[in-house]
């Protein structure tokens, strides 16, 4: 669009070296504008979210060199992803931008874990190249399934259709691409970089700044461990407490507003004006400059072009549109908070109905209707149809949140029905093909010659004075030359009545139809309102013939609605299977998804308390949570299999070490995806409108679900163990130890019994 538009006004000086002084040409309205402010600040927060977990890596490792490390995973993710996405002819937009935005926070997860496991080891008193090939070959399993769990999250996104799935699918490639491009970096450079870079820090006196970070977080590290010990001996309490998340995730699932897309700040506003049927043009243009002058005189806008009469979008003449430019975002306030403030002033207009609405990212479907959203009411019956559509137009307009309401009907267009004396008209010669040309000769605009010049050509149009155009009663004063020459009056052989009727009628789907469009006060959900429309057309008992259809994006959100559902469904089912076929196990999958509940509940909670629906990019968040949140179990879970296996450890012994020793790893990862989305969340700048409700989803639901997975998942891990035991002594097995995979090594019971002296 960028591209496009520069391109444009290069040519525009061109133009107006060409064409007359006496012609201006101007731009009347540049989309590009919005979409250069909506890309240089998600550009910003890419470069503020890189800072921010950086700054968490240094925190955690309080080492230069070894910061650097994980850091470098940053840009190579980026490079490589854009290599794809060129691959792929994308573009830089809002959506790649943000994916590119949420990434900066996980795509070094796999990196700091494997710094942090080669730390660990060499913290052991190992060299860098032992620890790194040790620590290396211990981890490298687990980050396998991080970086390909998280990846399958998104695979049911790339097969969803419609709309929504267009928008998503370029969205769901990008971050696939840089979560496995940073799982790449982290098997391969990272390690590399570790062997050459990563001191001992065995003997290193350090500072004074470093030594209190490291009993802070010794204390938090002991704390922790106190409290496991109690939750562990408390299994039952923790099993009920899951319980109940579970129920109220649900619950909140059900019962929560929901919405479709967020509206943005475009900086435009549209407004559609309304006169009565039988405005002329001169009197609807009086009203729409009354119009205009109300709303130019707003500070916060920028210039108002007005145009009446029918065209675009309109096909009556009393219809109008106004298109108002709004001011610098700085000087100004919402596009909403706008609208709010200039609705009661415009009503003060007498004779003119003004519709305002904030013009949508993205029109989805539907016709441009005088407000936002649309509710089509369809029957083969036209009289039944006009009589039905005022009185449910009528009942909606009393529903608490429903602002603007209004239909596309207008049946009460002045007419005059011309009905010809045949008999009369053929005893004095006239025919009603005469008595049509007439008609036409008057209101037409017939061309009856055409002047030529030496350089141009004028056609001359036949017509009466317009005077007597919009007077009915001149219709008398016609007459019609009949087949003998003479002039006989239109009223001698025509009745002049006057009556009423629809200006047009409209038709969808081959049937005639009303469409009733609607806006929605600040804070309604599109959701909350549908539901409020169905339980009022079913209390007004319309006949069966009468059918009601949502169009545009009313519709497409009804389809996308149950479609996200679905979506959250497929994409866990995908990261069981993903995970049951890397660890050959059907039990161990779902002990690693037993974190997705508090990560949806956090997800909902946080959205409630910004007073924010559930709309479709949170939805998205809540999607990305469930391949965020299962990297800390996997950690924790890995490590607990592999120690059971190598050491025959009880399930409660093995799982509370490896949540001491992956205490650590977990902390950074979670912080650093928990810094990577907060400047989402903060949403600043243009279009972070649509961008806040997915970052408070993702921050919400990592922050309850890192408090409660530490605890949650230990818990379930031994009783998934005790299930397994249970259904291997039925069987008449002989007890084994859990599976574990291929690549780890037995090494691990060393690491696993020196971790507490090494420390």
């Amino acid at each position: 669009t960028i591209e496009v538009v520069d391109s444009i006004k290069k040519l525009l000086p061109v133009f107006r070296e060409q064409i007359p002084p006496s012609v201006n040409i101007s731009v009347l309205y540049d989309r590009s504008v919005s979409i250069r402010e909506s890309v240089n600040d998600v550009q910003f927060s890419l470069v503020l979210a890189l800072c921010l977990v950086v700054m968490v890596i240094f925190l955690f490792l309080r080492n230069l060199s070894a910061t650097l490390i994980p850091s470098l995973a940053l840009p190579m993710s980026i490079i490589g992803t854009f290599s794809v996405m060129s691959l792929f002819h994308y573009s830089l937009d809002n959506l790649s931008l943000m994916a590119l935005t949420l990434c900066v926070g996980f795509v070094v997860d796999d990196a700091i874990v494997m710094l942090e496991n080669i730390s660990r080891h060499m913290e052991m008193g190992k060299s860098a190249m032992q620890a790194t090939l040790d620590g290396s070959k211990e981890i490298a399993f687990t980050i396998l399934s991080m970086t390909l769990s998280l990846a399958a999250v998104f695979i049911p996104v790339l097969f969803m259709s419609g709309m929504l799935g267009r928008l998503l699918n370029e969205f769901a490639v990008t971050i696939m691409t840089a979560v496995l491009v940073s799982g790449f970096v982290s098997l391969t450079l990272t390690p590399m970089l570790c062997s050459r870079w990563l001191k001992s820090e065995h003997g290193v006196k350090h500072g004074r700044l470093y030594v209190l970070s490291e009993r802070a977080f010794d204390a938090w590290k002991r704390a922790y461990d106190v409290s496991l010990q109690w939750v562990l001996r408390y299994r039952r309490l923790t099993i009920a407490v899951f319980v109940l998340i579970f129920a109220a995730t649900g619950w909140l699932f059900a019962t929560m507003p929901k919405d479709f897309l967020p509206n943005e700040d475009s900086g435009q506003i549209f407004a559609f004006t309304e006169a009565a049927q039988d405005a002329s043009f001169e009197a609807m243009s009086r009203l729409q400059q009354q119009a205009s002058a109300i709303v130019e005189a707003d500070p916060a806008i920028q210039s108002v072009m007005a145009f009446i009469g029918s065209g675009g979008a309109s096909s009556s003449l009393n219809i109008g549109r106004l298109f108002i430019v709004l001011k610098p975002r700085h000087e100004r306030g919402t596009p909403d908070e706008i609208i709010q403030r200039l609705r009661p002033k415009l009503q003060t207009i007498p004779g003119l109905k003004v519709f305002l609405q904030n013009i949508p990212t993205i029109r989805i479907g539907g016709q441009l209707t005088k407000t936002q959203y649309q509710y089509t009411l369809q029957d083969a019956d036209t009289e039944q149809l006009f009589h039905w559509a005022p009185i449910i137009e009528s009942k909606l307009a009393t529903l608490p949140g429903f602002q603007d309401v209004t239909s596309d009907l207008q049946i009460a267009n002045p007419q005059v029905l011309i009905d010809i004396d045949r008999q009369r008209a053929s005893a004095l010669g006239v025919t009603a093909t005469q008595i049509e040309n007439t008609l036409y000769n008057a209101y037409g605009q017939r061309q009856v010659s055409t002047i030529y010049t030496p350089s141009n050509e004028y056609w001359v149009i036949l017509e009466l004075d317009p005077k007597y155009q919009s007077d009915p009663s001149a219709l008398s004063l016609l007459y019609v030359r009949s087949s003998t020459g003479a002039l006989v009056p239109l009223n001698s052989v025509a009745r002049l009545t006057r009556n009423v009727g629809p200006s047009t009628i409209t038709h969808l789907g081959q049937l005639p139809s009303v469409t009733i469009s609607f806006n929605l006060a600040p804070g309604e959900a599109l959701g909350d309102a549908i539901g409020k429309i169905n339980a009022a057309i079913a209390g007004i008992q319309a006949p069966t013939s009468l059918i009601g259809s949502y169009q545009g994006a009313a519709q497409v959100f009804q389809s996308s609605l149950a479609g996200m559902g679905m979506l959250l469904v497929m994409s866990i089912f995908v990261i069981y299977l993903v995970l049951g076929i890397l660890y050959e196990s059907y039990i161990h999958p779902l002990t690693i998804l037993s974190g997705l509940p508090t990560a949806g509940m956090g997800a909902l909670v946080t959205l409630m308390l910004f007073g924010m629906p559930l709309n479709m990019y949170a939805y998205v968040g809540i999607i990305m949570l469930v391949g965020i949140v299962k990297k800390n179990a996997i950690m924790m879970i890995d490590f607990a299999i592999e120690t059971q296996r190598a050491s025959g450890r009880s399930p409660a012994d093995a799982i509370y070490e490896a949540c001491l020793v992956r205490f650590r790893p977990i902390m950074m990862t979670t912080m650093a995806a928990l810094m990577g989305t907060l400047p989402i969340a903060l949403g600043l700048g243009a279009g972070a409108e649509a961008r806040r409700p997915l970052g408070l989803a993702v921050v919400g639901g990592l922050v309850l679900s890192q408090l409660l997975t530490l605890y949650i998942t230990p818990v379930i891990y031994t009783y998934m163990e005790a299930g397994r035991k249970w259904f291997a002594r039925r069987r008449g097995r002989v007890e084994e130890v859990a599976p574990v995979p291929r690549l780890h090594p037995a090494a691990k019971l060393e690491v696993a019994s020196k971790t507490a002296d090494a420390r």
